[in-house]
């Protein structure tokens, strides 16, 4: 086993080998202000070993870490190191991950969407067994080009209270599998409940709005805080977002949301950080997404605010 850590993986891994049952995390603070919660060691364990399993890491494996440790994702992949028995490499997080060559094979990478572009002109890329991509949605085009790469890719599902992914979804395909000791149902909202056999927090309701296929299965359709009533049909942001991403300048940091409307209630609109230089756009995207729900106006709004985990902050208009 082989440790090459940060000053900030250093002090996560004195916390982890203390005598308190449990560690001090921060919930991504996406939907609210950002919570201290403690999350037991057990647990972390637990969803370790599942991960684990599922990627079938060892003792030869060596795990690269290129995110911060003051969040869930960093933790986690130490924990797996250290459960595992294997080797890790933890950089200081930047956009540019694996800048440093590299010559063994990374059995598991995970990162975040913003640190893609970098990573798939990175030659090193070719060295990675399994990435894994969490901490917000990817956008449909970049999904695209992480599939034409090559490489073998996955989609999280998970939270700070589940330490970390309950759930994977293969980039290409639209379901995310949960792990071992991971079921899921519905409530009457039509939102994802997570249940484990294993974790302490058993049964745990969200506020992500699924399609179920059946008790290890499910398609991400949206928040259920996000979503639009326009006339009674309802709206969900994320589904639009995801259709249009190919039509917006690339670098643009934009979402869907509503304003008040006389007539039905609500509408959609997009928002966008910085000008689009595209007066068509509307039109555009009215050949994507029905009329009824396709934004009826562009909103610029350069002071657009990001969380610490660099999720975008949504508001209503």
């Amino acid at each position: 086993m082989r440790l090459q850590l940060t000053p900030e993986a250093e002090s996560f891994i004195d916390e982890w080998t203390d005598l308190k049952p449990y560690i001090v995390a921060h919930t991504s603070g996406s939907t609210g202000k950002p919570k201290e919660i403690r999350l037991l060691k057990s647990d972390m364990r637990t969803s370790a070993r599942a991960t684990i399993k599922f990627f079938g890491l060892n003792s030869d494996s060596l795990l690269y870490l290129p995110l911060s440790t003051g969040y869930i994702a960093g933790k986690m992949q130490i924990v797996r190191a250290l459960e595992a028995g294997c080797s890790l490499i933890v950089e200081k997080p930047s956009n540019h991950p694996l800048d440093t060559p590299i010559d063994s094979r990374i059995s598991l990478l995970p990162i975040v969407p913003s640190q893609i572009e970098a990573l798939l002109s990175n030659p090193v890329r070719e060295k990675i067994d399994s990435l894994i991509v969490g901490g917000a949605p990817i956008d449909s085009s970049t999904e695209q080009a992480v599939i034409k790469s090559g490489l073998n890719a996955y989609a999280t599902y998970g939270m700070t209270e589940t330490c970390s992914h309950v759930a994977l979804r293969k980039l290409g395909d639209e379901r995310f599998n949960a792990l071992p000791g991971i079921s899921f149902f519905i409530d009457p909202r039509g939102c994802l409940v997570i249940n484990s056999s294993d974790m302490s927090f058993g049964v745990l309701t969200t506020n992500d709005i699924i399609e179920l296929h059946n008790e290890r299965q499910f398609s991400w359709v949206g928040r259920y805080d996000n979503v639009i009533n326009s006339g009674g049909i309802k709206i969900f942001p994320e589904e639009i977002e995801k259709s249009i991403s190919h039509l917006l300048p690339h670098g643009v940091k934009y979402y869907v949301s509503s304003r008040c409307n006389a007539k039905w209630g609500e509408e959609a609109v997009l928002v966008c950080d910085s000008d689009i230089n595209d007066e068509n756009i509307l039109e555009k995207i009215k050949t994507i997404v029905s009329p009824m729900k396709a934004p009826k106006a562009v909103i610029i709004d350069p002071q657009m605010k990001l969380t610490d985990s660099k999720k975008i902050v949504r508001r209503k208009f």
